[in-house]
């Protein structure tokens, strides 16, 4: 695959991140943008699936839940909306577990 290729690939792969980042700001109710969440990241699945995405998305989902709450705790990093155990945004661990999936294609295809 020329490197031309890999780039549009990558690209690709974020597209689904970057829709969900933007869509923070304007949609204020965390459950309907959970939703929208799930929605989106279905369809990037549906259009693409590669072996493991479902495991390293859920792997993504909760480590990351986890790892939130330890930086949460410590008061390193602190959020408004706080949907999630009174603690992070619902939509996070979404964000994050799909993160994870784009990070795994990024690599794959960068091999």
């Amino acid at each position: 695959m020329s490197l031309k290729n890999k780039i549009i690939n990558i690209v690709l792969n974020i597209v689904p991140i970057l829709v969900m980042i933007g869509l923070i700001p304007i949609i204020l109710n965390d459950y309907l943008l959970v939703v929208i969440y799930i929605v989106i990241i279905l369809i990037s699945l549906y259009i693409k699936k590669e072996k493991g995405d479902i495991f390293i998305f859920f792997f993504g989902f909760f480590a990351m839940i986890l790892s939130e709450m330890v930086f949460i705790s410590t008061g390193v990093e602190t959020f408004v909306r706080d949907s999630l155990f009174n603690l992070m945004p619902l939509w996070l661990p979404f964000l994050w577990g799909y993160g994870f999936v784009a990070i795994k294609r990024g690599i794959k295809i960068l091999e």
